[in-house]
C-alpha cells in the first residue's frame, strides 16, 4: 500500500492472481478495494489490458447476466437494510434485542415486586449469559441466510466478529445497567461474568463454531449457576464478589485465545 491507495504493483500481482503476494498483502489489496474506488478502476484496467482471458470469462458473464438483471423485480426501499449497518450487526438481531429487552424488563419487574429466591436477583442470574444468545444469533448459519458471503468477504474473520459482539453489548449492557442499578447489584458482580462468558464464546467458537459454543456455555450456567441457585435459594460462589477474579482470569484467558486464533472466524466453520 502507498499513501490511500495500493501501489501499481500490488495491482498488477493481484490481477493476475496474487501468486507472488503474501497472504496478507492479498488480504490487504482485497479490502482497500472494496472502499476505493478508484483502485478499482486501475484493477479494471488492468485486467483489461494485461489478462484478457479474465477480461473475456467477465464480459461473459456480464452478458448472461445483463438481461435478467433487466428483468427482475427490485426489493422495495423500506425493506432494504443498510449496507453500514450490516457491518454492525445482521437483521435477525433485531427481533433477537426486542426479546433482550423483554427478559430484562421480565426480571427486573419480578424482582421488584418481591419474587426472588433467598435474595438472589433474577437480574443477576440472566446478566451474564444473555449476550452469548446475541453472539449466537449474530452468527448463526440457520438465522442468517447470507452467512456463506458475510464469511467470504476480505472484512469478514475477527474484524467483523467484534464488531457484531460490540453491538450486542452494546444493547444488553445499558438494559442491564438499570436493571442492576434497580434492584441493587453490584455492576462488577454481573458485567465482568457478561463479558468472560462472550469472550469464552468467541474462543469456543473458533474451533466448534459460536452458535454450538453458546448453547454449550448456556447449559453449563444453567447447570452450574441458575439451578443450584434456584434450588438452594442462595447465591453461588460464581456470583459472589470473591469469584470476580476468577471471572478475570477468563476474560484473559479466552480474550489472548481469540487473538490467537484470529484466522479462524473467516471459515464457514465458525458459522455452525
Amino acid at each position: 500500500m502507498t499513501g490511500e491507495h495500493a501501489s501499481m504493483r500490488a495491482v498488477e500481482s493481484y490481477a493476475r492472481g496474487g501468486t507472488d503476494l503474501v497472504a496478507d498483502e492479498v488480504w490487504a489489496v482485497e479490502a482497500h478495494l472494496e472502499v476505493c474506488r478508484v483502485c478499482r478502476d486501475r484493477l479494471s484496467a488492468v485486467v483489461g489490458a494485461g489478462v484478457p482471458a479474465v477480461a473475456g470469462l467477465v464480459d461473459t458473464v456480464w452478458s448472461g447476466l445483463e438481461p435478467r438483471l433487466a428483468v427482475t423485480a427490485t426489493m422495495p426501499r423500506g425493506r432494504h437494510w443498510p449496507a453500514r449497518l450490516s457491518r454492525w450487526l445482521t437483521p435477525t438481531m433485531v427481533p433477537w434485542s426486542a426479546m433482550v429487552a423483554g427478559v430484562t424488563l421480565l426480571a427486573l419487574l419480578l424482582d421488584l415486586a418481591g419474587t426472588g429466591f433467598g435474595g438472589v436477583p433474577l437480574v443477576l442470574l440472566f446478566a451474564p449469559v444473555l449476550p452469548v444468545l446475541g453472539v449466537a444469533a449474530s452468527w448463526s448459519r440457520g438465522l442468517d441466510p447470507a452467512y456463506e458471503l458475510t464469511a467470504s468477504v476480505p472484512r469478514a474473520g475477527l474484524y467483523l466478529v467484534l464488531r457484531r459482539t460490540a453491538s450486542v453489548l452494546g444493547v444488553v449492557v445499558p438494559a442491564l445497567l438499570v436493571g442492576g442499578w434497580a434492584t441493587g447489584v453490584m455492576v462488577a458482580q454481573w458485567l465482568l461474568p457478561c463479558l468472560a462468558l462472550t469472550a469464552a464464546t468467541l474462543a469456543l467458537g473458533g474451533a466448534a463454531g459460536v452458535t454450538r459454543a453458546a448453547a454449550w456455555l448456556a447449559a453449563v450456567w444453567a447447570a452450574v449457576v441458575v439451578a443450584p441457585t434456584l434450588a438452594t435459594s442462595r447465591t453461588v460462589f460464581a456470583l459472589q464478589t470473591g469469584g470476580l477474579p476468577v471471572w478475570g482470569l477468563v476474560l484473559a484467558l479466552a480474550t489472548g485465545v481469540v487473538i490467537a486464533r484470529r484466522g479462524a472466524y473467516s471459515v464457514l466453520g465458525a458459522h455452525r
